[in-house]
């Protein structure tokens, strides 16, 4: 069990740190990648940005993911067919759901970006980082945006995570990092002490000291 996100950061960078990744830009997923994020980047001394990526969540249980959406202007929209066909996630739910993630999107690319500067991740070693993984479907479409601009390496780094969810996105990925692989699996929250749901002020503020730290 990690202590927060901090630490699980730490213990992150710590591995991260023995593979020697050329070039590294540090990709969070908000909100809960970020605290983690940054920790990699203080000690790998590299970039830290945001992917912004919305998981859709099944009919009457918002936290099973059925699929993500990305930010683009053209969307990318990655949906898992079995957990759409055994929630009942009709085409005409998934449109719906991929309209207001989208629209959060929107929301959360002008409060944590605005106008700043953004690094290209073309041909650099891209790490996409969360708090944990439960289906993998918002750490794959992220992976999917990225390839699509051209990453020299796509890693993904968590520090906990079903087995089967590592193994299911091996296609996606040239490196995939995981600290906890627990089974059973009892959602990512159950590894940590805290596992407070971030606010917005929050994420601000960090990406915040990190950038004045740099």
């Amino acid at each position: 069990m990690f202590l927060n996100r901090t630490e699980a950061g730490r213990q992150l960078a710590d591995t991260l740190a023995a593979r020697n990744f050329a070039a590294p830009i540090i990709y969070a997923l908000p909100r809960g990648g970020v605290p983690i994020a940054i920790e990699i980047g203080r000690r790998l001394n590299a970039p830290v940005d945001i992917v912004l990526v919305r998981k859709i969540g099944a009919p009457g249980s918002p936290e099973l993911a059925v699929g993500a959406v990305t930010d683009g202007a053209e969307p990318l929209t990655v949906i898992n067919p079995d957990v759409a066909r055994l929630t009942g996630a009709s085409d005409e739910y998934l449109q719906q759901a991929r309209g207001r993630e989208l629209a959060e999107i929107e929301r959360r690319r002008n409060l944590y970006l605005g106008d700043r500067p953004r690094p290209s991740p073309a041909g650099r070693t891209a790490i996409i980082v969360d708090d944990g993984l439960a289906t993998g479907a918002t750490a794959r479409a992220a992976g999917a945006a990225l390839r699509a601009q051209g990453v020299g390496r796509l890693v993904l780094a968590t520090p906990v995570a079903p087995a089967e969810a590592i193994a299911a996105l091996a296609d996606s990925f040239d490196d995939l990092i995981c600290l906890e692989k627990p089974e059973p699996f009892h959602g990512v929250g159950a590894w940590y002490q805290d596992f407070h749901q971030l606010s917005d002020e929050e994420v601000i503020e960090a990406l915040r000291e990190f950038s004045a730290g740099r």
